[in-house]
């Protein structure tokens, strides 16, 4: 396990202080890098992985790359941001091997790491808060290459606070995850069916991404993730229909769409078979952000 944490590469991205009002507000947002906050005034909220956060001054949060996100402001609040990319070992996620926590209460000397972070990095702001204005592949390449103008000295400090940073989040080695560490390959299908849901996805276009032919991907697929890929995908698309009915006022239809399922009349039936609960109620009985 030292060997591949030995090889964890996290490339800065964006840095800076935002001072944000009602309109941080976005949905549908799945990126390819790592957010991680810092908030020093006022409230927002964040919602991802299942879970809703209630951001909180002297707090920071973590939101893991290719997580499907939503963000709201009611009101007022001021942060530090960085956005980077993980990797280690050949594209293995690092959130592959290891459990996260996303929330953790800010220590004595965080903010100074952030600063010093910033320091380093000026010019590295975000100039526009919504997602699809830098969260693309041409965008991302520019943001990388601001790196290769750093000085050896703020290069290496950029890694080591970043590095810092990152550590407080994790809580303990995912023992079950173990295997993905010699199929990596499975974390590009992993990321490929998250940013793909609402289109169709099928065995033998996952098993030509990993250049295997569709019977062995489906075994080792698998043994990695004990379900068949098909399987797999819909349990994919009943969460993104549960979040979206949580976190949005789209029709039926319009979540459908949006999670690759043919009509309303389907989905319902298979959101039903999932959870026991028809969309419908299921929205009904939870309260939305």
């Amino acid at each position: 396990m030292i060997q591949i944490l030995q090889s964890l590469r996290l490339t800065l991205l964006n840095i800076g202080y935002a001072k944000l009002n009602t309109s941080w507000n976005f949905e549908n947002v799945i990126s390819p890098f790592t957010r991680m906050y810092y908030i020093t005034k006022g409230s927002a909220k964040v919602y991802h992985n299942n879970q809703l956060f209630t951001l909180k001054p002297g707090y920071m949060y973590l939101i893991p790359s290719y997580s499907y996100a939503k963000f709201s402001c009611d009101n007022y609040h001021e942060q530090f941001y960085i956005s980077f990319l993980e990797e280690v070992n050949n594209g293995i996620s690092i959130y592959s091997l290891k459990n996260f926590n996303y929330e953790i209460e800010a220590g004595d000397n965080d903010k100074e790491y952030f600063e010093c972070l910033l320091a380093l990095n000026r010019n590295r702001e975000i100039m526009n808060s919504d997602p699809k204005t830098y969260d693309n592949k041409p965008t991302l390449q520019d943001f990388i290459k601001q790196n290769e103008v750093l000085s050896t000295k703020d290069f290496l400090e950029t890694q080591g606070l970043l590095t810092v940073l990152f550590s407080k989040f994790i809580t303990s080695y995912n023992v079950q995850n173990k295997i993905q560490v010699t199929n990596y390959g499975m974390q590009n299908i992993l990321n490929y069916i998250n940013n793909n849901l609402q289109l169709p996805i099928t065995v033998v276009e996952l098993a030509e991404i990993c250049n295997y032919s569709p019977d062995h991907f489906s075994r080792l697929f698998k043994q990695v993730y004990k379900s068949n890929p098909n399987k797999f995908i819909q349990e994919k698309r009943i969460e993104r229909s549960q979040l979206l009915l949580l976190t949005t006022n789209d029709s039926l239809n319009e979540i459908a769409e949006k999670v690759g399922l043919n009509n309303s009349s389907y989905f319902s039936r298979l959101f039903k078979k999932h959870t026991g609960k028809t969309p419908a109620f299921f929205r009904k009985e939870q309260v939305n952000i």
